[in-house]
């Protein structure tokens, strides 16, 4: 099983900028779609960022022009570069990576950011 390693969250203000990381041993460098979701609670995983073996990003409407993600595929690395933090950005965020749109990995333990004054 592949497993997944996030880093980087913590407390912010809001409006602040927070740096996370993704290391998967392995999976990254093997050139598959992989995504960042968060998970508020009592809310449903949301997928906020994918990115493709080539560099290509997207992005969920809500963090369009705040969040950019980017990878490392030589060093199997994934980061999310999230600025002007809202309170609405409070959750656990986790990586996986994806196949047929869904993620196809075990899930880790997530880094938590939390957006408050």
């Amino acid at each position: 099983q592949v497993q997944f390693a996030e880093s980087g969250g913590g407390l912010v203000q809001p409006g602040g900028s927070l740096r996370l990381s993704c290391a998967a041993s392995g999976i990254i460098s093997r050139g598959y779609l992989v995504g960042w979701y968060r998970q508020a609670p009592e809310k449903q995983r949301e997928l906020v960022a994918t990115i493709t073996s080539g560099g290509s990003p997207n992005y969920a409407d809500s963090v369009k022009d705040r969040f950019t993600i980017s990878r490392d595929n030589a060093n199997n690395a994934v980061f999310l570069q999230m600025n002007s933090l809202k309170p609405e950005d409070t959750a656990v965020y986790l990586c996986n990576y994806m196949i047929g749109g869904r993620p196809a990995g075990s899930w880790g333990q997530g880094t938590r950011v939390t957006v408050s004054s």
